[in-house]
C-alpha cells in the first residue's frame, strides 16, 4: 500500500532526534564515566539519584508528549494557528508543576530515600546530588515544551542543536567541577549535579533565541502570545497527557524500585547496574528517535483522516529501526571490555558488568519492535490504553525482579534479564491493541 509518508520522511524526523539524543546521552555518559573514575560510592549513588530525578522529570515529559500528539494532530488538520495556544498553556502548567516537584525533591525525597537506602554513604551522596539537581527541573521542563512543538511539527533539527550545545557545556563543566580542574574546587558528585543544571539552562536560552530569531513559528503558529491560561486548551491537554504522565510515573518508578532492590545486593551490584544502565540507554538512542517519529506520524495521519496508513507507517519505522540498531549490537559484542572501560578502571566491576551487558545488548532487537508499536498506540491519542498497557507490563517486570532478588538471590545478570520480560510483553500487548483497530476514529 502506498503511504503518505515514505522512509525518507520517517528518517527526516528520526535522524535529528537520534543525533540530539546522542548529544544528550553524552551528559549521562560523562557523569557515569567521570564518577566511575572518581569513586565507587559516588558511582553507586549517582545510579539512584539519577534515576530518582529522571522519574520526576519523566512525569513532566509525559505532559509534553501529550502536547506533542495534539500539535501533530493540528498540523495534520492544517489548523496551525491553534498550536501556539497549546504550547503556551503547556508552558504555564509545566513551570508550575516544576515548582511542585522541586519542593518534593528538596524536602520530601530525603525522608523517603533514608528509609529505602541501606548504605549511609550512598544515601549522603544521593541527597547531595539531588539538592543541586532539583533546580534543573525548571529548565528541563521549558526544554521539553519547545521539544513538543518542534517534534509535533516535524521540525526536529533544532532539537539536535540544543542537545549538542547542552552536551558540550556539560562535558566542560563536569570535567572542571567533579575533579577540580582549571583551579576549580573538587566537588565530586555535587559538581556533576551543578554541571547538569547549568547545561540545561544554556539549552533553554538557545531555544528561546532560536525561536524568536527564526520568526516563522511565531507568526504561523501564533507562538508566545502568552494570553491568560485557557480552560479549554488545558482540559484537552490534560485529557491526552494525564494518562501518559501516569504511565511515565509508573514506568520510571519501576526503575527507581529496580535500583532500590539492587541496592540491597550491595554497592558493587549497584555500581555494575549503573554502568549497564548508562550503556543500555545509549544503545537505545535509535529506538527513541524512531519511536518519536512513529508517534508523530501516526497522529498526523489520523489528523488527515488516513487511519488505513497507520500500520504500514509503523512497520516501515520498525524495519528502519531494526536496521540501525543492529550495528551497535554487533559492535557491543565485539568490544564489550573497551566500552565498559569508559566507565570504570576497576577490574572487578568490569568483569561483573560483562554478562549483564550481553543480556541487554541482545534485548535491543525485540525492544525496538516493542517501543515503536507502543509509541504508535500513544500516537493514536488513546493514551489511557497506553497507560493500561504500560502498567500491566511493569507489574510483570517488577514481579520478575523481586523473584530474582528476594526469592532466588541470584546474580545481577539474571536480574537484568527482566528487560526481556518487559520487551516481549510490551510488544505483545501493543500489537494486539493496534490490530483490533478501535483507535481509528479517536479524537484529539
Amino acid at each position: 500500500m502506498k503511504t503518505t509518508f515514505s522512509y525518507k520522511d520517517i528518517w527526516s524526523i528520526a535522524f535529528p532526534i537520534i543525533l540530539g539524543s546522542i548529544a544528550q546521552n553524552i551528559v549521562n555518559i560523562t557523569d557515569t564515566a567521570f564518577l566511575g573514575h572518581y569513586g565507587q560510592v559516588e558511582l553507586a549513588a549517582s545510579a539512584i539519584a539519577g534515576v530518582f530525578y529522571f522519574a520526576f522529570f519523566m512525569i513532566g515529559y509525559g505532559f509534553a508528549v501529550g502536547t506533542q500528539i495534539i500539535v501533530a494532530r493540528r498540523e495534520g488538520e492544517q489548523r496551525q494557528a491553534e498550536i501556539g495556544r497549546y504550547i503556551d498553556n503547556a508552558i504555564y502548567f509545566l513551570l508550575i508543576f516544576a515548582l511542585v516537584l522541586f519542593l518534593i525533591l528538596k524536602f520530601a525525597a530525603p525522608f523517603f530515600l533514608k528509609s529505602s537506602i541501606s548504605s549511609p554513604a550512598i544515601y549522603a551522596k544521593t541527597i547531595e546530588f539531588l539538592n543541586y539537581r532539583a533546580y534543573g527541573l525548571f529548565f528541563a521542563f521549558m526544554n521539553i515544551s519547545f521539544g513538543a512543538f518542534y517534534i509535533g511539527t516535524a521540525n526536529t533539527k533544532v532539537i539536535t542543536w540544543s542537545n549538542i550545545i547542552m552536551a558540550g557545556v556539560n562535558i566542560f563543566l563536569a570535567y572542571i567541577m567533579i575533579f577540580g580542574n582549571f583551579g576549580f574546587t573538587r566537588l565530586g558528585i555535587k559538581g556533576a549535579a551543578i554541571a547538569n543544571t547549568l547545561s540545561e539552562a544554556v539549552a533553554t536560552l538557545f531555544f528561546i533565541i532560536y525561536t524568536i530569531k527564526k520568526g516563522v513559528p511565531l507568526k504561523k503558529y501564533s507562538l508566545f502570545k502568552f494570553t491568560p491560561p485557557s480552560k479549554e486548551h488545558l482540559q484537552r491537554l490534560f485529557k491526552i497527557s494525564s494518562p501518559i504522565m501516569l504511565q511515565f510515573l509508573v514506568s520510571f518508578s519501576a526503575w527507581v524500585t529496580f535500583f532500590m532492590m539492587v541496592e540491597k545486593m550491595g554497592e558493587q551490584a549497584l555500581a555494575v547496574s549503573n554502568i549497564v544502565r548508562s550503556i543500555y540507554i545509549v544503545l537505545m538512542i535509535p529506538i527513541w528517535g524512531f519511536g518519536a517519529s512513529a508517534s508523530t506520524l501516526v497522529s498526523n495521519l489520523l489528523g488527515q483522516k488516513k487511519p488505513g496508513e497507520v500500520m504500514p507507517v509503523i512497520f516501515k519505522t520498525v524495519r528502519m529501526c531494526l536496521l540501525f540498531v543492529t550495528l551497535p549490537v554487533i559492535l557491543t559484542f565485539i568490544m564489550p571490555e573497551f566500552i565498559i572501560s569508559i566507565y570504570t578502571n576497576n577490574p572487578v566491576l568490569s568483569a561483573l558488568s560483562l554478562n549483564p551487558l550481553y543480556i541487554v545488548n541482545i534485548v535491543l532487537l525485540p525492544i525496538s519492535f516493542a517501543f515503536i508499536l507502543f509509541l504508535g498506540v500513544s500516537g493514536t491519542g488513546k493514551t489511557l490504553v497506553s497507560f493500561v498497557i504500560e502498567t500491566s507490563v511493569i507489574i510483570l517486570y517488577l514481579t520478575y525482579v523481586f523473584f530474582m532478588i528476594q526469592v532466588l538471590h541470584t546474580r545481577i545478570e539474571f536480574v537484568w534479564a527482566s528487560e526481556w520480560v518487559y520487551a516481549v510483553s510490551l510488544a505483545l500487548f501493543s500489537f494486539l491493541y493496534l490490530k483490533c483497530g478501535k483507535w481509528k476514529t479517536s479524537e484529539v
